[in-house]
């Protein structure tokens, strides 16, 4: 899978802007689906067809990734900028970012500060791409950039810019390859704007109508210095969401994931994240309502221009979907 994730945590995809990711994930999916659309938002969605004998199953990872997005060029040619979902000004400071074209510019910070004690903030960070006054500035106000960094395998440990949610995505894509048979029908939502709004997610489910959706994503850690207590850590399996910011998994959603983690002998970690959300909560309030729950891939430094996944973790989240649907 690895160069699978590499091509996939590499293209350039911000919220807003998922044109590039679709593609290449497109590419990646149509030779193994009975159907594959784009709706109306811009979501790709994929279907398995199954025996006719199950459920309706969405599972969703969003395709976007954060990003900064610019908001005035001055005078000499550096860009202003505003944030494109939870990106911290910390992690932009000296970052590379680059934008569609793939022109690339490097985050800088004013030198003079009333507090340089301080975390700065985002008015205060400008984006260089080496022009020299506003006239021959190659960006403009509305576009949007994400950050440039290579994929790296160390060990069992995969690095790089994006695997929120692009190691979600990349999961997806290989349960679908391996997925034989199945008694449902299995939609692959690869969703846009789940960084800003859930919209890509609501609106694909919406169309679907599915009895049950379950949403592959990232969660954070509790395993790195100094950090917020959290009984999530890399390499223990991936993680069962029980509750976030923005949903309570539903029980039938939640026992299932567990059930077949432990028929299986599939490693698995429980999970209560205290800040964020993910697709599941825009699923499960769709029409009438959707029992959702969300695999959680736990993640390092996420948000930031190097985010960190254990490989043992991702074949394991493949292996626990394989296992629920076979028989959900």
């Amino acid at each position: 899978m690895r160069e699978l994730i590499r091509s996939l945590v590499e293209t350039y995809g911000p919220s807003g802007a998922e044109e590039q990711i679709r593609a290449t994930i497109r590419a990646e999916v149509e030779s193994f689906a009975d159907e594959v659309r784009v709706d109306p938002l811009g979501s790709l969605v994929v279907c398995k067809q199954g025996s006719g004998e199950g459920k309706r199953i969405v599972l969703a990872a969003h395709m976007d990734e954060v990003g900064v997005m610019v908001t005035y060029v001055d005078e000499k040619g550096f860009a202003r900028f505003t944030h494109i979902g939870g990106v911290s000004p910390l992690t932009c400071i000296g970052a590379r970012v680059a934008f569609a074209d793939g022109r690339v510019g490097v985050v800088g910070l004013e030198e003079k500060r009333e507090d340089t004690s301080k975390v700065p903030k985002f008015e205060q960070l400008y984006i260089d791409v080496g022009a020299t006054g506003r006239d021959d500035c190659p960006v403009h106000v509305g576009d949007a950039a994400v950050f440039v960094r290579p994929f790296v395998a160390q060990g069992t440990r995969l690095i790089a810019k994006a695997m929120d949610d692009r190691i979600g995505c990349a999961v997806l894509i290989e349960t679908l390859r391996r997925l034989e048979r199945t008694p449902h029908d299995v939609y692959f939502v690869f969703s846009v704007q789940e960084e800003t709004t859930l919209s890509g997610a609501r609106t694909s489910t919406y169309s679907i109508e599915p009895d049950l959706a379950i949403a592959v994503d990232v969660t954070g850690t509790g395993d790195t210095p100094e950090c917020h207590p959290m009984a999530v850590e890399l390499g223990k399996g991936p993680a069962v969401k029980v509750q976030d910011r923005g949903m309570i998994a539903h029980p039938s959603v939640r026992d299932l994931l567990v059930q077949r983690a432990k028929e299986a002998g599939i490693p698995y970690q429980l999970e209560v994240l205290e800040r964020g959300t993910t697709d599941a909560a825009a699923m499960q309030l769709v029409r009438a309502g959707v029992p959702s729950g969300c695999l959680s891939i736990p993640c390092r430094y996420i948000h930031s221009p190097s985010e960190m996944v254990d490989e043992g973790d991702v074949e394991n989240s493949v292996r626990l979907l394989l296992e629920v649907l076979r028989a959900a």
